[in-house]
């Protein structure tokens, strides 16, 4: 079915733009909401939301603020740090989806950072399932060792440089991905080993309490060959949700039929007849697809 266009009001005011993809057949597996990677439009996970329709699930795809649907007319002008793509604008669509079908199964597909903002958001905890593509807390020292070198210069002496002289980051000027709010680039560019660290000590301890509030069964996958979801930046994400059953896997591009996969092909048309039905084996019952892949 054609995707109906969502607007969703955030607590601070802020309105989201995103599309809601209802299945033919009714939800009768529940809703999932798709959170996407850093700078990534949602429209680049369409296909997969259509996809799940077809699964029986009803799917919210939203962009973040400052992102495609839900950019301001003045970039520069909003004032805004990484962690309010969780505290407001994730935890506003779960609040819409609870209000919309309050006991059914609600579902999470985060996609990098997608996979980690949940635990900012104070309506975390009335998710079921958590699938992460790629989710991880993004730390350089974590980046893959043989591609750290070229992305420490991307992301961490370009994008800061341009995002101070610009008031935002020109991501779709340069081909990288789409523009960023500076609170958000500089946030990136800047990050600390530990989370909470980036944020004023009088509030380290709410946020790691709403981390550890999240009660969802977390599945987090990590492809071998991805530069930015490895496996240590994988753990550092999960270490934040103290309170969840958690399974870490590392996936191999063979194990797809593939030889190269990396950070953001797992939405491509390719992976439709692998890679997605399982990720369904997941959201629907629970069940991990590659019990040899769990890193222990």
């Amino acid at each position: 079915m054609d995707a109906q266009p969502l607007h969703i009001s955030c607590r601070d005011g802020f309105r989201l733009g995103g599309h809601l993809w209802q299945s033919a057949q009714g939800p009768r597996n529940g809703t999932v909401i798709v959170n996407a990677a850093t700078g990534v439009a949602a429209g680049y996970y369409h296909r997969y939301a259509r996809f799940l329709t077809n699964q029986g699930f009803d799917v919210v795809t939203y962009d973040y603020r400052g992102i495609g649907a839900s950019r301001p007319e003045r970039l520069r002008d909003l004032r805004m740090e990484w962690r309010h793509w969780g505290e407001f604008d994730f935890d506003a669509v779960v609040h819409w989806a609870r209000l919309r079908d309050p006991h059914g199964f609600l579902g999470v597909v985060g996609h990098s950072i997608g996979g980690f903002l949940p635990g900012f958001a104070p309506m975390a905890s009335r998710i079921d399932r958590i699938l992460a593509i790629g989710g991880q807390y993004a730390f350089w020292r974590n980046y893959r060792s043989t591609k750290r070198l070229g992305l420490l210069w991307r992301w961490h002496v370009v994008m800061p440089a341009l995002t101070l002289g610009l008031g935002y980051f020109p991501g779709k000027r340069l081909g990288w991905l789409e523009d960023l709010p500076a609170g958000v680039a500089l946030e990136w560019s800047f990050r600390r080993r530990r989370m909470e660290s980036s944020y004023p000590a009088a509030e380290r301890t709410a946020i790691l309490h709403n981390f550890a509030a999240v009660r969802a069964d977390i599945l987090s996958i990590a492809l071998s060959d991805d530069e930015y979801g490895t496996r240590d930046a994988v753990r550092a994400g999960l270490d934040y949700y103290t309170g969840a059953r958690r399974i870490q896997a590392e996936v191999l591009p063979a194990d797809l039929g593939f030889d190269r996969v990396g950070h953001f092909s797992m939405f491509h048309d390719r992976h439709a007849d692998r890679f997605w039905p399982d990720t369904v084996r997941w959201l629907q019952d629970g069940v991990n697809p590659w019990p040899d892949r769990v890193v222990a």
